[in-house]
C-alpha cells in the first residue's frame, strides 16, 4: 500500500510542476480574446482584476520547450513577450507610454518560461539570435501605437508561419509605410531602421524585403526614409 501511495504522490507532484504547451496556448488565446480589440488593450479591466493575466504568465514556468522544436518554441516566446508587456504596463498603470517606466524593456525582469528575464532578452536572445526571421518584428508588440497591432488571439505552432506572414503583409501594406509617388519617396516605421540588419539579410535591400510582402510594389529608385515612432500607449 505504501508503495502505491508513493507512486501516486510522485505522479501527482509531477503534474503540479508540469504543464502542457497546448494548455498555455489555449489560455493565452482566451486572454487575448477577452482583453484585446482592434489592436488595443483594455488595461483598465486588467488592472481591476489581474488574476487571468497573472495565471497565464505563471503557468509558463511549468513548461519547457527546446528551441529545436522551433514552431512551439517561437509561438511560446512570442506570446510570453506580448503578455509580459501587458503585465509591465498593468503593474505601472495608468501610464501614457511604456517609456514612462524606466528600464521597461531592459531592466525589469519577468518570471516566465522558467527564467528571470527582461523583454529585450526575450526578443534579442531567445528569438532574434536563434532564428533569422525578420517577421518577428511584426508580431512582437511593445505596448505602443507605433508597434504592429496586437491580435486578439494567441500565436500557435500549427498556424505560426501563416500568422507571421499575415501580420508582416498587413504592416507593410498598412501603417508601417507611407508612399509619396510625386517625391519618389517611401517612409517606413523606425523599426525598419532600428533593425536594418534583419531586413537586409542575404544581400537584400530594405525595399527588396518590403516588396516581398507589398501588393503595390515600391520602385527600386525610390528613396527610403523613416517617420517618427509613436510611443503612446495602445490602450482601448
Amino acid at each position: 500500500m505504501k508503495k502505491y501511495i508513493l507512486i501516486f504522490t510522485i505522479i501527482s507532484s509531477s503534474q503540479l510542476f508540469s504543464q502542457s504547451p497546448g494548455d498555455f496556448f489555449k489560455k493565452a488565446d482566451c486572454f487575448f480574446k477577452e482583453y484585446v480589440a482592434d489592436g488595443k488593450v483594455d488595461y483598465d479591466a486588467i488592472k481591476l482584476n489581474p488574476t487571468k493575466l497573472n495565471e497565464v504568465l505563471s503557468m509558463t514556468n511549468k513548461i519547457s520547450i527546446d528551441k529545436n522544436d522551433a514552431l512551439n518554441y517561437q509561438a511560446f516566446w512570442i506570446n510570453i513577450y506580448n503578455i509580459s508587456v501587458i503585465k509591465g504596463i498593468t503593474d505601472n498603470y495608468p501610464i501614457k507610454s511604456p517609456l514612462d517606466k524606466k528600464g521597461f524593456f531592459d531592466k525589469i525582469k519577468y518570471e516566465v518560461g522558467g527564467k528571470s528575464i527582461t523583454l529585450n532578452d526575450i526578443e534579442h536572445k531567445l528569438l532574434r539570435a536563434q532564428f533569422n526571421d525578420a517577421r518577428f518584428h511584426f508580431v512582437l508588440v511593445c505596448g505602443a501605437i507605433g508597434c504592429p497591432p496586437l491580435i486578439d488571439m494567441a500565436y500557435k505552432p500549427t498556424s505560426l508561419d501563416a500568422q507571421l506572414e499575415r501580420q508582416t503583409k498587413n504592416a507593410l501594406n498598412g501603417t508601417f509605410l507611407r508612399v509619396n509617388a510625386k517625391k519618389k519617396l517611401v517612409e517606413g516605421s523606425e523599426i525598419l531602421n532600428w533593425y536594418k540588419e534583419d531586413f537586409t539579410m542575404d544581400g537584400k535591400s530594405e525595399i527588396d524585403f518590403i516588396n516581398i510582402y507589398r501588393i503595390e510594389k515600391i520602385p527600386s529608385n525610390y528613396k527610403l526614409g523613416y517617420f517618427t515612432y509613436n510611443w503612446d500607449l495602445n490602450k482601448q
